[in-house]
């Protein structure tokens, strides 16, 4: 089972309510104004050239297998 099919079994056995609260406090963490949020606002046109920049990359052989990335990630942050 993925990470992310694991947590959308653990959203979906929670109670309603407590839905709510986990969709609130991701929607406080995401907001431009947050202190924790560490994106900020891009405009259409960065959207668009780093999807190139992504596809170049890819057809170059440069990418990295999704699970192999949150494997990654979360080893380096201490959560595997």
């Amino acid at each position: 089972m993925s990470t992310l099919e694991a947590t959308v079994s653990i959203l979906e056995m929670m109670p309603e309510k407590d839905r709510i609260k986990v969709y609130n406090y991701t929607q406080y963490l995401l907001r431009d104004k947050n202190k924790f949020n560490p994106y900020s606002p891009v405009s259409i046109d960065r959207v668009l050239s780093d999807l190139e920049k992504s596809r170049d990359e890819i057809a170059q052989g440069k990418g990295l297998d999704a699970e192999a990335a949150l494997l990654d990630m979360g080893r380096r942050h201490g959560f595997i």
